[in-house]
């Protein structure tokens, strides 16, 4: 069992895509992203076909970042429990409909043209997550 948030659960993601015919199948990434859950942050490199780099990050490198994946723990967890339960991520739940409902975006970045690639790019960060229907998950449990 693997907890999310974590740079292992990321790690585990990024393994399985990496080992994934998805890149070759919808062209290269090519972008640093960051999710972000609670004051958790993590980065995540997209360089050509695969996933280079996963690590757990400050706030100042998220604002040097393409753009940053931001919702709360409950958020997350039910688009992955949707996710594991169904393998994919249910209309309700992709990464598109939960940035159009967001009252805020759900991907956040200074640089618009920068921040494009979240749209450009949209459809290997959906097998991405995809893909940890593959992962046995935990989550934190609660505090008070």
């Amino acid at each position: 069992m693997t907890e999310f948030p974590s740079v292992e659960w990321f790690q585990q993601a990024a393994d399985i895509l990496n080992k994934s015919d998805s890149s070759k199948r919808l062209g290269t990434t090519d972008t640093q992203m960051g999710v972000q859950v609670g004051e958790k942050i993590y980065e995540i490199d997209f360089e050509a076909f695969e996933i280079t780099n996963v690590k757990e990050i400050d706030q100042a490198r998220a604002e040097e970042l393409d753009f940053v994946l931001v919702q709360s723990l409950e958020d997350w967890r039910a688009m992955l429990e949707d996710i594991k339960q169904n393998g994919h991520a249910t209309h309700e739940y992709t990464l598109n409909s939960l940035d159009l409902r967001s009252d805020t975006e759900l991907a956040i970045g200074k640089d618009y043209n920068r921040r494009d690639a979240f749209y450009r790019f949209n459809q290997t960060f959906q097998d991405y997550f995809d893909f940890s229907a593959q992962i046995d998950t935990t989550y934190p449990v609660a505090v008070g």
